[in-house]
């Protein structure tokens, strides 16, 4: 895959932006008598958020006592969604939304307090679409391009011819049964 400066920019993002600790600042101020626990736990969290983004997945971890890590492949990624509340968007942040097939309603990851959101989001999406590319080679082979009118047509002779032997065995298996079946009577 051909790397662009934006991508390798990425790559190297390892920490949320320093807003996000604001944001929980904010955020636990509002809910008034919680503040102090609420504060702590943003302060940990903003403390141990890290995030790696490798040639073939993303990872993220977080947590003192409870240390949590996911790790999704780019093979894995089904949507990515970005999200922002008032407060979030008056300091330039967003959350990306990392969603897979894996049954449940949310998303599997939140990559949050980030400012290059929309860059993050469409590298996500290039890495997606490359990796599922990939996986077709039948189309690769033939030199033709994904989505083309020879590509497809390709696949589809070699479906056809498939089914073609397939249909021949069957009758061949009808046959012998109807000889079988003929004999014992």
């Amino acid at each position: 895959m051909n790397m662009t400066l934006a991508d390798e920019e990425i790559l190297t993002i390892e920490r949320p932006h320093k807003d996000l600790w604001r944001y929980y600042l904010i955020g636990s101020f509002v809910l008034g008598p919680l503040f102090p626990i609420l504060m702590i736990y943003g302060t940990v969290r903003f403390k141990t958020l890290r995030y790696r983004f490798t040639s073939e997945g993303i990872s993220m971890s977080w947590g003192i006592l409870f240390r949590r890590e996911i790790i999704i492949q780019y093979s894995r990624i089904q949507d990515i969604h970005l999200r922002s509340n008032v407060l979030e968007r008056w300091l330039g942040l967003a959350r990306v939304l990392v969603q897979t097939a894996s049954g449940s309603a949310g998303a599997e990851m939140t990559l949050e307090g980030l400012k290059q959101f929309e860059a993050v989001r469409d590298f996500l999406y290039h890495r997606m679409r490359g990796v599922k590319d990939e996986v077709k080679p039948a189309v690769r082979e033939s030199g033709a391009e994904p989505g083309s009118a020879g590509g497809g047509m390709v696949a589809a002779a070699e479906l056809v011819d498939v089914l073609k032997s397939v249909a021949t065995e069957l009758r061949e298996i009808r046959s012998e049964l109807a000889k079988r079946g003929g004999a014992r009577d």
